[in-house]
Parts: structure tokens; C-alpha cells; sequence
């Protein structure tokens, strides 16, 4: 199993490109025999910057990693937890511990 980390989506400010918001998409799959498992995960992360600042980034500059690095850095999205989560989400499926229905 290996996560698939997606942004999807930006929420910038017109007037110098700065982003405000990253949406984000994490997915992850594993396949025994003929059965395939997947999970995943949706959110967001917020962003306070500094269009003076020397490390500033434009919208029209950044990449997807270097976005999806500031989810992670700024402990905002614990990427470690969020990928533990999905794991037991599969294994869940694979062996699972709850039912529902009724006996008769």
C-alpha cells in the first residue's frame, strides 16, 4: 500500500496570488487475490503568508509538492496519522470487526 496525496484545489487572493487555502485528497489501496480495498481521506489546510517576503511564493509558481510539503510542515495535516488511519480503514475491510443486520 502507498498513499496518493492530491491537491485539488487552491483558494488564492487575485490581487498578488497568494493562497489561502489548499483542498486536499489522500487515497490508498490494496489488492488480495480478486478483492481490492481502498480508502481515503478529504481536507484543507490554511495559510497565513507574506507577499514581501523573500520566500513567497506566486500561485502561478508553485508546485503541487511544495504545497502539499506546507500541509505537512505546519502541522496542520499529520500526514504519518492520516496515512495510519487509512491503513486500519483497509485492514478493517480486509478483517472486520463489526456487523449489522438481525438474526432472523
Amino acid at each position: 500500500m502507498a498513499a496518493t496525496w492530491k491537491i485539488e484545489t487552491l483558494d488564492r487572493n487575485l490581487s498578488d496570488g497568494g493562497v489561502t487555502t489548499a483542498h486536499w485528497r489522500v487515497t490508498d489501496e490494496e489488492t488480495v487475490g480478486d478483492d481490492t480495498y481502498r480508502a481515503g481521506s478529504y481536507g484543507s489546510c490554511n495559510f497565513t503568508y507574506d507577499a514581501s517576503s523573500s520566500d513567497f511564493t506566486p500561485y502561478a509558481d508553485l508546485t503541487e509538492s511544495e504545497v502539499l510539503g506546507w500541509c505537512w510542515s505546519d502541522g496542520e495535516v499529520d500526514k504519518a496519522g492520516v496515512e495510519a488511519d487509512l491503513t486500519a480503514n483497509i485492514n478493517e475491510q480486509k478483517t472486520p470487526t463489526q456487523g449489522e443486520g438481525v438474526p432472523w
